[in-house]
């Protein structure tokens, strides 16, 4: 019978390492920027330690979780394998769970007695390429069948296997040995920086929210987190390291393959950066605050545009969609190409409202939410999938809010019948043999204007934006969490006309703001302005296990949040549209400001605003906005201090 595990990150290398790092046959080394631990064959059973030492309650291995590793690979030689770490049983020196490495592959390693005889499950990952003396993080998800890798937050590698991981793994008499398999052969002779094994949760959605996808952390050894610092004149260093620094002054030198490792060091900014061969990566610099916003490209589009999307396609290139009202000429993908945005391609679309990028395993989707044609409800929305050779788009089928939860890839789709706004959505769960999504479950939504979803941990939730029921815009919104294989009811906010969801993260906190469009009820006396009304911002309380107000903002017909940093300082922008008697209202920056919340510190004059998306470049930092009311998007540039 399966039993209950702590749902907290276990830093397996904390394990085996002191508090201060010293210990015999591990040596500690820093390269490019980064310590990590080297360990020696003669260290074999001191790093390793009971499985009872972490699994303190429960003597089953967890049915679902992801492993989360840190490396740095030196060179493997052909046919070789090395073990990152193994679960062996003690009396038989079976493997239990053990994950190693090739040349260009990865092997994720289970027994099971019951599936599969009592033989041991050998799942590959393809084309992994470790061995280029580079740091990489790996996350590992394993749910049953499905088992799902991410190097560097790149796009995920997915694998199904006739037989599932094992419900109840018994770990009881058995070791956790890291770096070997208990054996001299097969030792792992890289850096080891993070091993971290998280029950219950994909952990990529985690790792991949900053900008250093090769050192993402989510726990690592404490002694690994601080930086050197310079012994007294009759002390010598108590670990070894690494250095060969080339540094080049004066104004921003390229960075290409060849000057990959090298530093810069800029004057003007009081910056230290490193190349990491295509892009200046800051080390140390003056952290940049916002001073103002300035016009930066006015982006002609094909007519009115409802929504744009801002994304990445690996080697290909950097993209903005632009979900345009009007066919003929449909809507639009641009390319950021030499600083500004230019046409790529169109796409048909009839009254596009949205765009939305996703992946799954190799493949890259954009999907778009089409309105109407002519003057019917259009159900066979068009999705495109990417041509990774091309870049260009061909026609597929219509996901929403693509989304993972638990490693599987779900979305949810809401699908509208005439005048009744009081219908199913439907949630949908991707099945990789017959490569098409199947309905997972049906949700009661009234009007679904925007699905978005986020984790807490180990939870993944997905919040409903719900508009109008037929005769009332004050409706509540539902906030569902994942359980048991589908998505149940965690909370009701009382919304108006909600037409956007945005969570977002400060420090340790989480918050969700919606933006209101109106306030519009047929059984009440008609409001002086149905458009002039509060935007709320509400922040989780782990306590109350409920997400409780924080603050209102004045918004007015609010149709979109984007939350976005500079630096160390937070702002939220909202898409002001209209204000009860002109589409000309400004759209608000809001900067965080601790204890006083969200306050106004630019107006930007707009006109039918409907989307904001930030972005970051080499070049720096930007807004585009679109409107509902005219055929121009713009672009904004953040201009730093």
């Amino acid at each position: 019978m399966a039993c209950a595990h702590d749902l907290r990150p276990l830093d397996i290398l904390s394990e085996v390492v002191p508090t201060s790092g010293v210990r015999s046959g591990i040596r500690m080394l820093q390269v490019q920027g980064a310590r990590g631990f080297q360990f020696s064959a003669s260290a074999r059973h001191a790093l390793s330690f009971p499985a009872s030492q972490i699994f303190l309650y429960c003597d089953l291995f967890p049915e679902e979780f992801s492993i989360i590793i840190t490396l740095r690979v030196l060179s493997v030689p052909p046919k070789k394998n090395e073990y990152i770490f193994t679960v062996v049983k003690e009396e038989s020196n079976t493997v239990l769970v053990g994950l190693r490495y090739s040349l260009n592959k990865l092997h994720f390693l289970f027994w099971s007695r019951e599936l599969s005889n009592g033989w041991q499950t050998q799942v590959t990952f393809q084309g992994i390429s470790l061995t280029d003396n580079q740091w990489h993080t790996l996350v590992l998800a394993v749910s049953g069948q499905f088992f799902s890798l991410t190097v560097d937050c790149s796009i995920p590698i997915d694998v199904v296997v006739d037989t599932p991981f094992p419900a109840s793994l018994s770990v009881k008499g058995s070791r956790f040995y890291i770096g070997s398999r208990r054996r001299r052969k097969g030792l792992f002779t890289g850096l080891l920086r993070q091993l971290v094994l998280l029950p219950g949760s994909d952990a990529t959605s985690r790792m991949c929210t900053n900008m250093n996808f090769k050192l993402a952390v989510l726990s690592i050894p404490p002694v690994l987190q601080d930086l050197p610092v310079k012994p007294a004149s009759n002390e010598v260093l108590k670990y070894p390291y690494e250095a060969d620094m080339k540094l080049t002054l004066g104004s921003r030198p390229p960075c290409t393959k060849n000057e990959k490792a090298q530093f810069w060091f800029n004057a003007s900014r009081k910056g230290l950066y490193l190349c990491d061969g295509s892009a200046w990566v800051a080390m140390l610099e003056v952290k940049e605050r916002l001073e103002y916003v300035e016009e930066y490209q006015n982006l002609m589009t094909n007519s009115e545009t409802m929504g744009i999307e801002i994304f990445v396609i690996p080697k290909v290139g950097f993209f903005a969609a632009t979900a345009n009202r009007y066919t003929p000429p449909g809507s639009a993908i641009y390319k950021w190409t030499d600083g500004k945005f230019q046409s790529y391609q169109n796409i048909p679309t009839y009254q596009a409202q949205s765009w939305c990028y996703f992946t799954i395993g190799k493949k890259a989707f954009l999907a778009v939410a089409n309105h109407r044609e002519g003057t019917s409800v259009n159900l066979n929305d068009g999705s495109h999938v990417c041509n990774g050779e091309s870049g260009t788009l061909r026609s597929w089928r219509r996901p929403w809010e693509p989304f993972h939860s638990q490693g599987k890839p779900l979305l949810p789709r809401w699908i509208p019948q005439g005048d009744n706004h009081n219908i199913n959505s439907v949630i949908y769960r991707w099945n990789p043999r017959t490569g098409l999504f199947e309905a997972n479950q049906t949700i009661p939504t009234s009007g679904a204007y925007d699905w978005e979803f986020f984790t807490v941990g180990p939870y993944s939730f997905l919040v409903v934006a719900n508009t109008f029921n037929g005769t009332s815009t004050k409706i509540d919104s539902h906030i569902y969490i994942w359980l048991g294989g589908s998505f149940q009811l965690f909370q009701s906010i009382l919304t108006f006309g909600a037409a956007d969801w945005e969570v977002f993260r400060i420090g340790d906190r989480i918050f969700l703001a919606v933006a209101n469009s109106h306030s519009y009820d047929s059984g009440t006396v008609v409001p002086n302005n149905y458009y002039a009304i509060n935007s709320s911002i509400y922040e989780l309380n782990i306590t109350a296990q409920m997400f409780v107000k924080f603050q209102d903002l004045l918004t007015y017909s609010a149709l979109d949040w984007e939350f976005f940093s500079v630096g160390e300082d937070y702002f939220l922008v909202v898409a002001n549209s209209f204000d009860g008697f002109t589409f000309s209202v400004n759209s608000i920056i809001y900067r965080w400001q601790g204890y006083e919340g969200f306050v106004a510190v630019h107006r930007l004059p707009t006109f039918g605003c409907r989307d904001w998306e930030a972005f970051h470049t080499t070049a720096g930092s930007y807004l585009m906005y679109s409107s509902a009311r005219e055929p121009l998007s713009k672009v904004l540039k953040l201009k730093t201090v």
